[in-house]
C-alpha cells in the first residue's frame, strides 16, 4: 500500500503547489486525478514518481518510510513505479522491441541502455506483453513512425516488461482521438483487474475517469476537494475543479 502523509511542495519563490496532501493508494487500484489548469495534478504524480523532491511530508510503501531511506529509498520507488509522461519518452530510431527491451535509465544497465543486447528470454517476455497490448505487428516498426497511441502502449509495456507495480501516467490520452483513447484506457484497467498493477492517472475528461477509474479524486490550488468511490461526479463536485 502507498500512503502520502501531509505532502507538501513548495517552489523557490515561495507558492505551494501542493499543499498538505493525504491520500492512501491500495494494490490493483484505479486512481484518476481531476483538476484544472494548475491545480498541482502532474506534480503529484511527479512528486510520487519521485521525480520532483518533496518539502515536507512522509511517503511510505509498506509500511516503510522511504524518504528516510535517502538514495535506497529513491532507487527503489524508482524501479517499483514507472512514470508515463503525456509524450512518451522513447528512442525515435529504434524499434517498438528495442525501446521495451532497453528501458529507462532507471530500469536498465548502461551497457544495455548503450548497445541495445537483450537475453533472449527478455525478447520473447516483451513481445509476449506487446502482443497482449495488441501491437505485435509494430513490434519492429521505428517509435518514430507510430501513433501517438501506439507510443503510448509502447511505453506501458516497457514499464510491464521491467517490472513495474505501479503506473503513474500523465495525461495518457490527451491528444488522442476517441478510440485510441479507449484502448489505452482499457489496456490500463485491464492491467489492474489482471495483474493487479496500481494505476495513478490524470485526467482532463472527467467522463473517461468516470468510465473506467475505480476512485476519482479532485485537485484544486494544491488541495485534494474530493476523493470519490463507486460513482459519478456530482454537479457540485465538477464546480469544485
Amino acid at each position: 500500500m502507498i500512503k502520502i502523509e501531509h505532502l507538501t511542495k513548495q517552489l523557490p519563490a515561495g507558492q505551494k503547489v501542493l499543499d498538505d496532501i493525504n491520500l492512501q493508494v491500495h494494490p490493483g487500484e484505479f486512481i484518476a486525478v481531476l483538476g484544472g489548469s494548475g491545480s498541482g495534478k502532474s506534480m503529484l504524480l511527479k512528486c510520487m514518481a519521485m521525480q520532483e523532491e518533496w518539502s515536507s511530508g512522509s511517503y511510505k510503501l509498506d509500511g516503510v518510510d522511504v524518504r528516510k531511506k535517502g538514495l535506497a529509498g529513491k532507487m527503489k520507488v524508482r524501479r517499483e513505479f514507472a512514470y508515463l509522461a503525456e509524450s512518451p519518452m522513447l528512442n525515435p530510431n529504434r524499434s517498438a522491441l528495442k525501446n521495451v527491451l532497453v528501458g529507462t535509465r532507471h530500469q536498465t544497465p548502461w551497457w544495455r541502455m548503450l548497445t541495445g543486447m537483450v537475453r533472449n528470454d527478455d525478447y520473447m517476455g516483451a513481445m509476449d506483453v506487446l502482443e497482449k497490448l495488441g501491437l505485435l505487428d509494430k513490434a519492429h516498426t521505428k517509435a518514430e513512425h507510430l501513433s501517438g497511441g501506439e507510443k503510448q502502449r509502447v511505453a506501458i509495456a516497457r514499464a510491464l516488461v521491467h517490472g513495474a507495480k505501479v503506473i503513474l501516467a500523465d495525461e495518457p490520452v490527451t491528444g488522442l482521438d476517441p478510440h485510441s483513447a479507449e484502448i489505452i484506457l482499457k489496456d490500463l484497467k485491464a492491467l489492474c483487474s489482471t495483474r493487479g498493477i496500481t494505476i495513478v492517472t490524470v485526467l482532463t475528461q472527467a467522463d473517461w475517469a468516470e468510465r473506467f477509474a475505480d476512485r476519482l479524486v479532485g485537485l484544486n490550488g494544491g488541495d485534494i476537494v474530493f476523493d470519490i468511490t463507486g460513482r459519478r461526479l456530482m454537479q457540485r463536485e465538477k464546480m469544485m475543479l
